[in-house]
């Protein structure tokens, strides 16, 4: 492996150009923003080897994390999502039309709506995950357990600002 990389070069050639400033975050959060790039790109080829868009396993995870029976308001499905409220009618409308889900009056109050996970979309949903997992280990397997622990715990650190 080498022990170089495209971040190593870049802040290289910035030290030489610009010597008055410290180029220390690049080195952490240009690698983040490099392999945040690839994850992508695994993402979306995992979900689409199970036959969804990355935007639908984000609705159709939310529902599935909820546990059975699979239902959650749109609200919130927005607070899990990050997306607008308009955002998220297309998309449980799209999901509607596709089969994986359906839209459900709420019993507990016949005003409400509850987005409902159908067996299909709980198989694609399921599908998708395991796609998922595979790919990321394959991703992290230079790593070795404690390492990836170690990873997990430092971004973690790093995200709770965010979050």
């Amino acid at each position: 492996m080498p022990s170089n990389d495209e971040v190593d070069r870049i802040v290289d050639a910035w030290g030489r150009e610009r010597p008055d400033l410290d180029f220390s975050p690049l080195q952490v959060l240009s690698r983040v923003g490099r392999l945040a790039k690839h994850l992508d790109r695994e993402r979306r080829s995992a979900f689409s080897r199970a036959g969804l868009e990355s935007w639908e396993f984000d609705v159709l995870s939310a529902l599935r994390r909820a546990g059975a029976p699979y239902q959650l308001s749109p609200k919130q499905l927005l607070q899990q999502t990050l997306v607008s409220s308009g955002t998220m009618t297309n998309r449980i409308d799209r999901l509607v039309d596709l089969g994986l889900v359906t839209r459900q009056t709420d019993p507990r109050d016949g005003r409400g709506v509850l987005v409902v996970m159908t067996t299909a979309g709980l198989d694609q949903v399921d599908a998708a995950i395991t796609q998922l997992i595979d790919a990321e280990a394959d991703l992290l397997d230079t790593l070795s357990a404690s390492d990836q622990d170690r990873l997990a715990g430092l971004l973690r650190k790093l995200s709770l600002d965010f979050d």
